[in-house]
C-alpha cells in the first residue's frame, strides 16, 4: 500500500531455519507437504493489520485479493485475481470501477450458517477498508487509505466516538467506496492514486466477510477467513502454523505463458493444470540457524536461504554455481535480487540523536558496510547507497559517488567533536533495539556496537524479540534501532519514499519520526503523479534530502542465494509475489528416493 509499499524483515535470511518437525506436522506418505521455515513467531493472519514478512507469507496462502502479479512474466505484470478484469477507469482518473469474479467462494467456517462458505460479494470489500479505518480497530495499515477515498476519512472520524471497535455500525455508507451491485467495486478519490492497481495486490486489501468479525471478534488474528488455495488448520503458538488445501478453492490453473526462458527451464510443464498441487504447507518456526544446514541436507525440508558458515561449502562464488557437494544432492541454486532495504535507523524525536544531525553523520560514516556485507553475508549482498533499489526504475546509480554514504572514521571523528558542541558536551551512552536472541542476531548486534565504540561512545545493545521490537518502532520507544529492514512490495519507489513523510508517522511506516517540510510538499506533490520524467527527477530530490538530514543508515539490499531441492518443481523467485506455493509441485517420489541417495554418499566418505 501507498504507505505499505513496504513489509518489515528482520535481519535473519527469510528462507533459512529448519527445525525438529512436530508430530502434528509430519507428512503421510501420499501427501505432497511443503516445509517452510520462518526464522520468528507470526504475530497476527488478521489482513488489515499484518505488516512484517512473516505474517505475509502465511496470510497470502489463505486470503487472496483484486489483483496480484504473474508469477512468471518479466518485467512484472499485475494481472486479475479476485476482479474479473483490469478497473475501468475514469478520464480524470478519480473514478475505479471494478468487476468481481463470480463463482468464488469463501472456505468453509463455523462463523458461516451451517459452518459453509458462501459467495465472495463487492460488500466485502468495502467492509474490509472500512475496517481498516476504523479508529478502534487500531489497523497499522491506516495510512494506505488516508486521504485517498471520498470519505472514508470521515468514517474514520465517525467511529472515534464509540469505545469499542464492534459498536460502529458498517452500513454507514462512505461515498467514495461503494458496491453497486454483488459483482461491482465503485471506488472514487480524493485525488490521483496511481499506484492503486499495483497497491491492490497486497493481501492488506483482501476481502473480510462481515460473519467471521462478529464471530471471532478479537480472536480475527489467529482465524483468517479466505478465498485462498489455502486454509489455516494449526496454529501451535511459537512452534508451527500448518495450512491445508481449500476443498472450495474455485478452479485456477498454472500459468501458460512466461518469460523467454521459462519453457527451458522447465517452468512451463504443468500449463494448464490446476492449482494448488501442494497439499499441506508447514510454516516452522525456529530462530536458531545451526541445526539449519544438516536438517537440509537430510532432506527435511525442501527450500532454505544459506548460512553465512556454510557458505563457501555450497557455493563456487566465482561460477555463481553450487559446488560439487551441492550438485551431487541434485540440490539447485537459485540467485536473484530482492527489492528490500537493511539499516539502522534514528528516532528523530529523541533529545539526543534526534536534534543532533552531526551526531548521525558521524554515526554513518563510522559503520562499515562493505566489512558488515563481508562478515554476515559473505560478501554477496549490495551495499546500499540509495534508499531506492537499482530494481526501481527511479534509481539513480550516480549517488553512490556522492558523499553522503561511505566509511571514512577520520571524517566520523570530526563530525563527531562537531556533534559534542551541540550536546554541549560528551554524547551520553546510546542505546540500539535490536530484534532476536539467536547467536545471528547477537554477532549483528556486536558488531553494530563496535562500529559506534569506535568512535570512543558508550553504546548498550537491547536484544528483544521480533514483535517487540516492532511495537517499541511503532511507537517511537527506541533511540537508534537496527534489527531488520523493509522489503518493497511493488515496483513503484513512492512507497520506499513514504518511510519518510510527516503525515506517515509509526504505525503508518515512518519509523523515523522524519519530518521536513520541504520533503513532504515534494511528497504530496509526487504522490498524485503517474511515472515520467518529471516525476523521477523530484524523487531523486527527496532522495538526497534523506541522506543529507541523515535519519537513516543505509547498509544492504538482499541478493537471495536460496538452495532447493531437486524434487521442488516449478520455483522461480518473484520479488512482489508471497503467495508462489500455490504453483509449487513436488515429485514425491524423489523426494522420498533422496534418503537413500545421502546415505550412498555418506558411505562414500568413509574410512
Amino acid at each position: 500500500m501507498n504507505c505499505r509499499l513496504f513489509i518489515w524483515i528482520g535481519l535473519l535470511p527469510l528462507v533459512l531455519m529448519p527445525g525438529c518437525w512436530t508430530k502434528d506436522a509430519a507428512s503421510d506418505d501420499d501427501e505432497a507437504v511443503y516445509r517452510y521455515p520462518l526464522p520468528t513467531k507470526v504475530k497476527t493472519l488478521d489482513t488489515g493489520n499484518v505488516e512484517d514478512v512473516y505474517g505475509m507469507l502465511v496470510v497470502s496462502n489463505i486470503c487472496e485479493s483484486l489483483y496480484t502479479y504473474h508469477y512468471l512474466k518479466r518485467p512484472f505484470e499485475v494481472i486479475p485475481m479476485l476482479a474479473e478484469s483490469l478497473p475501468v477507469i475514469s478520464d480524470d482518473k478519480l473514478t475505479y470501477t471494478i468487476r468481481i469474479k463470480q463463482g468464488v467462494y469463501f472456505q468453509d467456517d463455523p462463523c458461516f450458517p451451517g459452518k459453509k462458505g458462501r459467495e465472495l460479494k463487492a460488500e466485502d470489500f468495502v467492509f474490509a477498508f472500512k475496517r481498516i479505518a476504523n479508529t478502534r480497530y487500531a489497523s497499522v495499515n491506516w495510512g494506505a487509505f488516508k486521504d485517498r477515498i471520498i470519505g472514508l476519512d470521515d468514517f474514520r472520524e465517525y467511529t472515534k466516538q464509540f469505545k469499542d471497535e464492534f459498536e460502529v455500525d458498517y452500513s454507514k455508507e462512505v461515498p467514495g467506496l461503494l458496491a453497486i451491485d454483488d459483482y461491482t467495486l465503485r471506488i472514487r478519490l480524493v485525488k490521483p492514486w496511481p499506484q492503486l492497481v499495483d497497491d491492490l495486490t497486497s493481501a492488506i486489501t483482501a476481502p473480510v466477510p462481515k460473519e467471521a468479525v462478529d464471530y471471532y471478534r478479537k480472536d480475527m488474528m489467529t482465524h483468517p477467513v479466505g478465498t485462498g488455495p489455502y486454509r489455516l488448520k494449526k496454529w501451535a503458538r511459537s512452534v508451527y502454523l500448518e495450512l491445508e488445501k481449500n476443498p472450495s478453492f474455485r478452479v485456477e490453473t498454472y500459468p501458460a505463458e512466461g518469460a523467454p526462458e521459462d519453457a527451458a527451464a522447465g517452468l512451463l510443464a504443468d500449463a494448464g493444470r490446476r492449482l494448488p498441487f501442494i497439499d499441506r504447507i508447514v510454516f516452522q518456526i525456529i530462530e536458531e540457524e545451526q541445526p539449519a544446514w544438516l536438517l537440509f541436507l537430510r532432506g527435511d525440508m525442501e527450500i532454505m536461504g544459506i548460512p553465512k558458515d556454510s557458505f563457501n561449502t555450497a557455493v563456487d562464488i566465482q561460477a555463481e554455481c553450487p559446488t560439487e557437494f551441492i550438485q551431487q544432492r541434485h540440490i539447485r541454486l537459485s540467485i536473484s535480487d530482492q527489492p528490500s532495504l537493511y539499516y539502522i535507523g534514528f528516532n528523530m524525536q529523541d533529545p539526543v540523536v534526534g536534534r543532533n544531525k552531526p551526531l548521525r553523520q558521524a554515526l554513518n560514516h563510522a559503520f562499515d558496510k562493505d566489512k558488515l556485507n563481508e562478515l554476515f553475508y559473505n560478501g554477496r549482498w549490495r551495499v546500499a547507497h540509495s534508499v531506492m533499489h537499482p530494481l526501481m526504475n527511479e534509481y539513480d546509480p550516480a549517488i553512490a559517488r556522492e558523499p553522503y554514504t561511505g566509511y571514512d572514521l577520520q571524517k566520523a571523528k570530526w563530525l563527531l567533536a562537531e556533534a559534542e558542541k551541540i550536546q554541549g558536551g560528551p554524547i551520553p551512552e546510546l542505546t540500539v533495539g535490536m530484534s532476536g536472541s539467536d547467536p545471528f542476531s547477537r554477532q549483528f548486534g556486536q558488531f553494530v556496537q563496535r562500529q559506534f565504540e569506535s568512535l570512543g561512545l558508550k553504546v548498550r545493545m537491547d536484544f528483544t524479540d521480533w514483535p517487540t521490537y516492532v511495537e517499541k518502532m511503532n511507537k517511537g520507544q527506541h533511540q537508534i534501532f537496527g534489527g531488520g529492514g523493509n522489503r518493497f512490495s511493488t515496483p513503484d519507489a513512492l512507497g520506499v519514499l513514504s518511510m519518510f513523510a510527516t503525515k506517515y508517522f509509526a504505525p503508518l511506516g515512518n519509523s523515523f519520526f522524519y519530518s521536513n517540510p520541504d520533503y513532504d510538499r515534494l511528497y504530496d506533490q509526487a504522490e498524485v503523479m503517474f511515472p515520467s520524467p518529471e516525476r523521477t527527477i523530484i524523487f531523486r530530490q527527496m532522495e538526497r534530502m534523506v541522506l543529507e538530514d541523515c535519519p537513516v543508515i543505509l547498509n544492504t539490499q538482499r541478493v537471495q542465494y536460496i538452495l532447493y531441492h531437486g524434487w521442488l518443481e516449478n520455483y522461480k523467485p518473484h520479488p512482489y509475489l508471497y503467495d508462489i506455493m500455490k504453483y509449487i509441485r513436488i515429485d514425491t517420489d524423489e523426494q522420498k528416493a533422496y534418503k537413500n541417495l545421502e546415505k550412498e554418499l555418506k558411505q562414500k566418505i568413509k574410512p
